[in-house]
């Protein structure tokens, strides 16, 4: 009986060694055909390039001639940046507008664009491009997303997580942006810059928010330094007892106003809530500067712009990319047609 068992698992063990076998010679045989195959593509695309190597080198020259020529009569783009941050949800009336703009230059509406700019019309015709990014990488996104659960219930925090919040998440949510204007002419963006800002400042509505938040403000930081004063006072007094009693305890009677340990611990909540009060005058403070005006410039635009070098965009890059693709797509489909035209005549209906 025992042999029996030992013959079967022999058989066993002999099967399963036996299709490990036939799995790493199939898989073998794979990488050994598909190398074969790219290496075949491979000798195909050399042979191709070298019928039609002088075609190619005719189209590439073609391409750097013409490609230089256009660079050369084309005027120079300069490139201006400004980062700013939007405050009282602002950034919604900011993304408007720089679309406006932008579809005025798009449309060729010299004279409108110059009108809502203030600038003279000659120099609006020379911008070519204004638009807005927000500026937001995956820490700030994290962030963003801690602020939000802050204030939201338990229940909520449970049903939402990182992923959903990145679904949901806009742009207008972001607290920086850069706006770019290009130009031909180097000095333009700095006389849009306050008409810009101007345009969202001047709202009524973002007016009475700051209005609203200035006030709160003042609120927030009279109530502070006046439980400061409070405070200070209610340790200036602990302090005239901590005297009367050293006073006491020199002469023949010994009278103790409060307990010792009851005043160290009423002194310490009082060191502590001092420093709680001067944290949130700290945080008034930055907030006061942080919310000063309805559009913060972090950074305005240089007094000149940055011209644009950049060779992905230049012609003299793109058109030989360009002679080349439509000189292979000429050459190929020729060969690609016969290819089916085989392949058809392959198949048995």
């Amino acid at each position: 009986m025992y042999r029996k068992e030992d013959t079967s698992e022999e058989i066993d063990l002999g099967q399963l060694f036996k299709l490990i076998g036939n799995a790493i010679n199939t898989f073998c045989n794979w990488v050994y055909d598909s190398l074969k195959a790219i290496y075949h593509l491979f000798i195909l695309c050399i042979l191709f390039l070298r019928a039609h190597f002088f075609k190619f080198c005719l189209a590439v020259i073609l391409g750097i001639g013409l490609g230089g020529y256009m660079d050369y009569g084309r005027s120079r783009i300069y490139r201006s940046s400004m980062i700013v941050q939007p405050n009282f949800n602002s950034a919604r009336q900011l993304y408007s507008d720089i679309e406006f703009y932008s579809e005025l230059v798009k449309q060729g509406e010299n004279e409108k664009l110059a009108g809502v700019l203030h600038i003279p019309q000659s120099v609006a015709k020379s911008i070519t491009d204004i638009k807005i990014m927000a500026l937001i990488n995956e820490e700030r996104k994290i962030i963003k997303f801690d602020e939000f659960i802050k204030d939201r219930d338990s229940v909520t925090r449970k049903s939402i997580n990182y992923e959903d919040y990145l679904k949901n998440f806009n742009e207008i949510d972001a607290e920086f942006y850069e706006i770019q204007i290009e130009a031909t002419a180097s000095e333009i963006a700095k006389q849009c810059q306050k008409v810009i800002v101007a345009s969202v400042e001047t709202n009524e509505y973002f007016k009475l928010q700051k209005k609203v938040n200035n006030d709160n403000l003042a609120v927030r930081d009279t109530m502070t330094s006046e439980q400061l004063k409070e405070i200070n006072k209610l340790q200036s007094f602990y302090k005239e007892i901590r005297v009367l009693e050293a006073q006491q305890s020199v002469g023949a009677t010994n009278i103790n106003l409060t307990d010792n340990k009851i005043e160290q611990i009423l002194e310490f909540e009082l060191f502590k809530q001092i420093e709680k009060l001067k944290e949130e005058k700290i945080e008034v403070n930055i907030e006061k500067a942080n919310t000063k005006n309805i559009i913060n410039i972090v950074s305005g635009f240089p007094d000149r712009g940055k011209l644009i070098n950049d060779l992905r965009f230049k012609k003299i890059v793109q058109m030989p990319t360009l002679f080349v693709v439509i000189l292979f797509l000429i050459l190929i489909l020729p060969t690609f047609n016969k290819y089916l035209t085989k392949y058809s005549k392959s198949i048995s209906y």
